[in-house]
This record gives C-alpha cells, sequence and structure tokens, in this order.
C-alpha cells in the first residue's frame, strides 16, 4: 500500500494521533509522513478534521434530519447551482448528491422538531427549483462514520431456573 494510502486509512479512524506516532505506525520516516500529509492538505484530498460528539450524552439540545429533495436542474449546471444555494444554509450540515427517486440528500441540525420544520418550510422547500422533500427525524444513532455508538448493554437479570 502506497504511503498516502497508509497515512489515510490511520487518520480516519484517528486524526488526532501525532505525526511521531503516525510515523511509528507506518514505519516511516517523520518528516516524510509530515511533508505528505501537509502535500494531501494543499491538494485538498484532506478537507478538514472532525471530532465526533454524541450528543445524547449531552445537555445539548440538538436534533437531526436526513431530508430527501427533488429539484429541477439547470441548463449549464446541472445540480451545482441549487446544491451551492443550499449547503449555503446553516442549518444544513451534509449535502450528496445521490441516484434513486430524489436528487439530493440534506442533512441538517437544529435545536428542536420545530426548527428543523420551520427551516425546510420556509427556507428549503420554497427554493424555485425544488420540486419536493421528504424529512426524516434522526430518532436515535447507533452508528456515526464507522463508530459505534450505540453499546450493547449487558443483560443484568437475575436467572430463573424452572
Amino acid at each position: 500500500m502506497a504511503l498516502r494510502e497508509e497515512i489515510l486509512t490511520v487518520i480516519e479512524k484517528n486524526s488526532r494521533i501525532g505525526i511521531n506516532e503516525l510515523a511509528t505506525v507506518l514505519g516511516e520516516d517523520e518528516i516524510n509522513v509530515a511533508n505528505e500529509l501537509k502535500a494531501m492538505e494543499d491538494e485538498g484530498i484532506i478537507s478538514g478534521y472532525h471530532t465526533m460528539i454524541d450528543w445524547s450524552k449531552t445537555s445539548i439540545d440538538k436534533v437531526m434530519a436526513l431530508i430527501e429533495v427533488k429539484v429541477t436542474p439547470t441548463r449549464g449546471m446541472g445540480f451545482d447551482s441549487i446544491s451551492e444555494r443550499i449547503y449555503r444554509f446553516p442549518q444544513v450540515s451534509s449535502l450528496y448528491l445521490m441516484s434513486g427517486s430524489f436528487d439530493l440528500m440534506v442533512i441538517v441540525e437544529g435545536r428542536s422538531l420545530l426548527e428543523v420544520a420551520e427551516f425546510v418550510n420556509t427556507k428549503l422547500a420554497v427554493l424555485d427549483t425544488v420540486q419536493s422533500t421528504a424529512t426524516h427525524f434522526i430518532l436515535k444513532k447507533y452508528k456515526d462514520h464507522g463508530t459505534v455508538l450505540a453499546k450493547k448493554q449487558e443483560d443484568t437479570r437475575e436467572k430463573v431456573s424452572p
């Protein structure tokens, strides 16, 4: 496996790993690893570093919704111009072009169901190229970005013999 692929494989699971530890894991020189990381950042291969938070374990209210959106693409721009209009909204955390019966998948965050519904009603659904939307609220996350969030609870009930 090439050095770039090895670096990406490791930092995808742990973006906090230090360059010295990463170099040790990969059996490479720290300078080579640092230079390769910098080059991949400059090229946009590495486009950011994120912290995964299980918001359900905090006192902060956060609601997420997956919104399927059917749009009319614009001549010469396809889905790019409407996608840009949508991802500029601060409520939008992710946006994907997808295949199937809808064109876009928009992931929205808000403080309440009502706040997300208000965004869909007043900002998203009223865009001139939006034909329809279907909103799905996330009730519980079991796994996110490869990390299991809902660990299986151990059964602590006392066993009863017949």
